[in-house]
């Protein structure tokens, strides 16, 4: 069965976003919201979706199959409290972000200030992402996902020597993805002051900090991105990246995930650790110049609405 082309796809996503999902977002609850709350949203999001789907006719109901790819546990198995501690723009940050929206697990953000790192003055640890999961603390995007999977989904941790795909790709992004990224998205002045623009509206900074934070932030890792470009050998930063977004695609070996009919760990953390660039200039490069880009469709889709508890 052919799949619907990804342009018509966000168009009926969006016009279905409207006749459910934002009834069920209504019972997502306040933060207070408890495992089985959001289990009666799910629920009543599910019974919906029929209804949804028939008012869109044959296609819509190709996207009702795909849109509700998420994964849930169980609802015994949700923690109670879940909260991360994150820089937005962070593409560790939203590799994990991924992870919990995917699996449709609540949590609330606290944006940290980069700059007075106050947010998290009680935690020795003092980088983000930091998940605090029932008041227990944990740390590093990839860690959180292997506790978090072993806890929650019940999912073995490979042994550190394993080789398996899943594990050997989620190694190329920690080890290799995100390097590529910094030297393209501070490339030159203009993609800089871009990048420090989304950063700044989208981080926890008071005015003051914006404006000097936007100028000097830029100007400063403009440099930063040169010294990042030699440490990694990179001789033509938008070429790593569209070989790394190759590179990406080949793995895939015609498959809509890496995990085949769903994502596994891997597709999801390639998509967290793009998504704060997708939309940036290096970003919109990467999908004009590679063939990811219907695969990005694919897990905005399959990831869907994030499951953040709104304040």
């Amino acid at each position: 069965m052919r799949r619907v082309p990804s342009i018509l796809f966000r168009t009926l996503a969006a016009r279905r976003a409207t006749s459910y999902v934002v009834q069920s977002r209504l019972l997502h609850g306040s933060a207070s919201a408890t495992a089985a709350d959001h289990s009666h949203r799910r629920r009543f999001s599910y019974l919906l979706a029929p209804f949804a789907a028939a008012s869109l006719g044959f296609a819509g109901a190709l996207l009702s199959q795909e849109v509700l790819a998420k994964e849930p546990p169980p609802p015994e198995a949700l923690p109670r409290e879940v909260v991360l501690y994150q820089f937005e723009a962070c593409p560790f940050c939203n590799k994990v972000k991924a992870f919990l929206d995917y699996y449709d697990i609540p949590y609330k953000v606290v944006e940290v200030n980069p700059l007075s790192k106050k947010e998290i003055k009680w935690s020795e640890y003092q980088k983000v992402p930091i998940l605090m999961v029932d008041g227990e603390q944990l740390n590093d995007s990839s860690a959180i996902i292997d506790k978090l999977g072993l806890k929650i989904l019940s999912k073995k941790i490979p042994e550190s020597t394993s080789e398996d795909e899943e594990t050997k790709w989620r190694r190329w992004v920690d080890n290799h993805l995100v390097h590529v990224l910094s030297p393209n998205i501070y490339r030159n002045t203009t993609e800089a002051l871009e990048s420090f623009e989304y950063i700044t509206s989208n981080g926890n900074f008071s005015y003051i900090e914006k404006l000097s934070v936007k100028f000097a932030g830029a100007a400063a890792m403009y440099f930063v991105s040169k010294n990042l470009k030699k440490k990694y050998n990179i001789t033509d930063e938008r070429a790593a990246l569209y070989e790394a977004a190759e590179t990406w695609v080949e793995a895939l070996n015609g498959r809509d995930f890496l995990g085949g009919s769903k994502p596994n760990l891997a597709d999801l953390a390639v998509f967290g650790v793009l998504k704060p660039i997708r939309y940036l200039t290096s970003g919109k490069d990467m999908v004009e110049h590679t063939r990811i880009g219907e695969w990005y469709a694919r897990m905005e889709s399959a990831v869907g609405e994030p499951s953040k508890i709104k304040p």
